[in-house]
Parts: structure tokens; C-alpha cells; sequence
């Protein structure tokens, strides 16, 4: 396995990115390219949660994925640095694809919670000039092939999680433009690429809403979706097992939705 540290600057702001590349065996495949999974850690813009990143990237290697887990900027850095994070981390990965044997039309972000926002902000940014420029990239090199959203942030309306959009705006919270902006549903193209959302109904932190929103302007917009709804269940559960439970909170371990992560990797593997 390839364990690297890799720094991702974005002008004043440094992320960090972990790689967990899985190594060919001749005796199986030695030219064989994995997709690759982006993984953004929750945290509400505020810090990136340990329980949403090393633990789901190894059980995504034990499925035959490549992973990665992106510890992006959080307050009190702003909007777009996270997203400017992520887009060179795109980059990065496409320019190392050969060597790190990635299937370059499988790479994957997948994110939870405010990590589901910064998900799903590249998945309907990465194609407009502003990001574009800020960067000085071609929209080809930093285009992600597929959205794992889990529990996501989406929506600055009524059902938002108004934390999130603090830490991310600062002092252009109050601004109706930039909250706009990153209102994610409002920005849903048929660029956007297909996406796989769950959430569980229960959810009082980030309403169940905000997936259905997401969902609803994918449907709008023709571009493929699958999604599950479980019925119970607190956020931020991550994989729901005993992995990534948190010692002081029980309600982190959910058995009924262990099985997302499956799921989600059909998909993948459909895609």
C-alpha cells in the first residue's frame, strides 16, 4: 500500500491528504486500475472528524478501492478554499493516475455531512469559470465522475445546518448572494454527475430535507441518482459499527445502516 502525506495548498491555506493505494499483485493482476475514492470528513466547516475518514477509507480498500482522505481547510478559512482544495486534489489524482493505477472515469468524492456540502459544491462547480480561473485548470482535470453524499449539508433555506454556513462564509453569512452560492440545490446542472445520497429520516442536526433537495434537482435535471432513507438514526454515524462509534455516544452505532457502504460500492462498480 502507498501511504503518503501530501499537502494541498490553496494561497494562505494548507489541507492535508492521505492516500490509501492499494498495491497490484502479479499473481492476481498487475496492470489492474482501481477507482478511487475521495474521502471528505464531516465537521461542520469547523474540523474534520477522525470517525468519517481512516476507518472508511480502509473498509474501501477491503472492497478493492483506492481511498484517499482530504483533512481540507476549515474555519476560519472561507469559501472556496475547501472547494479549491479539493478540485487540486482531482488534479492531482488524474495527473498521478498511471502510477498510482487509477481508472481515471471512476474517480469518486465521497462526503459526509459539511464533507457532503464540499462534495457536492465540486460536483456543481467544478465546470464554471470562477473556479476555473481561480485555479488556472481545465474543467477535464479536476471533473469528478461520481458523488457519494452522506448525510450531506446542502441547503442555506430554512432546513439548513446554520453552523455549517458560518464556518464557511464568515463575515458573508449575512449575504443573500453568497448564501445563494452555496445553496447547492439552486446549482444542481445536468453536469452534475450522478450521484448516490443516503440519509436517515431521524436526522435532526441536518434534516433529512437537504438530501430530498439534492435528489429533487438531480431528478430535475435528468442526471442519475440513487438514494436511501433509513428511519432511524442520529447524525453523523459514519459506518454505524463499532469502528467508528464514538466511545461517549452509543447512538453513533446504527447496525440497520452498516449496509450504505455496500451499496454505494455497487454503484461504483456500475458506474
Amino acid at each position: 500500500m502507498l501511504h503518503e502525506k501530501i499537502e494541498i495548498n490553496y494561497e494562505q491555506d494548507t489541507g492535508t491528504l492521505y492516500t490509501y493505494i492499494l498495491d497490484n499483485s502479479p499473481e492476481i493482476d498487475s496492470n489492474r486500475k482501481r477507482p478511487m475514492i475521495v474521502i471528505c470528513p464531516g465537521g461542520g466547516y469547523q474540523f474534520t472528524s477522525e470517525r468519517e475518514a481512516e476507518p472508511v477509507a480502509i473498509r474501501l480498500n477491503g472492497m478493492g478501492f483506492h481511498a484517499c482522505v482530504l483533512n481540507y481547510s476549515v474555519k476560519p478559512a472561507v469559501f472556496p478554499s475547501a472547494l479549491c482544495q479539493l478540485a487540486k486534489t482531482i488534479r492531482k489524482i488524474r495527473d498521478h493516475a498511471e502510477e498510482w493505477n487509477v481508472d481515471t472515469n471512476k474517480i469518486i468524492v465521497l462526503g459526509f455531512s459539511a464533507g457532503g456540502h464540499l462534495a457536492a459544491s465540486l460536483g456543481v462547480f467544478w465546470d464554471k469559470e470562477f473556479l476555473l480561473e481561480k485555479l488556472e485548470y481545465t474543467k477535464e482535470q479536476i471533473t469528478p465522475n461520481g458523488l457519494v453524499l452522506c448525510y450531506p449539508v446542502i441547503t442555506s433555506g430554512p432546513n439548513a445546518h446554520r453552523g455549517s454556513f458560518q464556518a464557511l462564509l464568515g463575515d458573508k453569512c449575512q449575504d443573500d448572494d453568497h448564501l445563494d452560492l452555496v445553496s447547492l440545490e439552486k446549482q444542481v446542472t445536468a453536469n452534475t454527475p450522478p450521484t448516490f445520497l443516503w440519509h436517515t429520516f431521524a436526522d435532526i442536526s441536518v434534516p433529512v430535507e437537504n438530501s430530498f433537495m439534492f435528489a429533487g434537482a438531480l431528478l430535475k435535471n435528468k442526471v442519475p441518482l440513487e438514494m436511501h432513507i433509513y428511519p432511524n438514526g442520529v447524525h453523523g454515524l459514519s459506518l454505524g459499527t463499532d469502528e467508528t462509534a464514538n466511545v461517549d455516544n452509543e447512538l453513533h452505532l446504527q447496525p440497520d445502516v452498516s449496509n450504505w457502504i455496500e451499496m454505494a460500492g455497487r454503484w461504483i462498480k456500475g458506474l
